[in-house]
């Protein structure tokens, strides 16, 4: 099913007039990375892209609770944030599906529950997902000291633990640390489509 739902999305982004990046209708690799500001936290707390200046990277993830496939990647999620946690790395996931349990209620008990190491943000707007052309949860964006885009797309490639063989947003971080250029800087997501709302017209 997923296989599917990505193989129609591919064929969207390559035949789309607007098309920014390889596979991103929004944004191409060195763009400038959209801010946030003022979402409210799983940590009760607000945050902006402007409160992580002292971090050396930031890596956003979209991603949620409602499906399978962000479920099953919340322990990478996390094993990433403590990974480059020592070295000034942000790792910031953030929600705007508008269903019961991906609110930020709902998301601030799981976090609870599950004791994750990391907290979500939340945008009921849905605006941020829109304004970097998130299409999957989960979708990874690797931003390097000057805020800029050099990585984007899925965080393996493989939903299979047991089988990955690149690990394409670690990869990111460790070039972009390095102040270098990620040898693969785009690739398709998978996962859930975000479930955005309809906008009026």
């Amino acid at each position: 099913m997923f296989g599917m739902v990505r193989s129609v999305v591919l064929v969207l982004v390559a035949t789309s007039v607007a098309m920014a990046g390889e596979f991103n209708e929004v944004l191409s690799i060195g763009d400038a990375a959209p801010e946030w500001k003022d979402l409210p936290g799983t940590d009760g707390e607000t945050h902006s892209l402007a409160d992580l200046k002292d971090q050396k990277l930031v890596v956003v993830v979209f991603t949620c609770a409602s499906c399978e496939v962000a479920v099953e990647y919340e322990g990478r999620i996390s094993d990433l944030a403590s990974q480059f946690a020592e070295k000034s790395v942000a790792v910031v996931p953030i929600c705007v599906n508008r269903v019961k349990q991906d609110r930020l209620e709902a998301l601030t008990e799981r976090v609870k529950k599950k004791k994750l190491g990391f907290h979500y943000l939340y945008d009921e707007s849905q605006k941020i997902a829109r304004d970097f052309g998130a299409i999957f949860t989960p979708e990874f964006f690797v931003l390097n000291e000057d805020r800029k885009i050099v990585y984007m797309g899925a965080l393996d490639d493989t939903s299979n633990v047991d089988q990955i063989k690149e690990k394409w947003v670690e990869q990111a971080i460790v070039a972009a640390l390095a102040g270098e250029k990620p040898q693969t800087p785009e690739t398709v997501a998978r996962g859930c489509l975000i479930r955005y709302a309809r906008e009026r017209r």
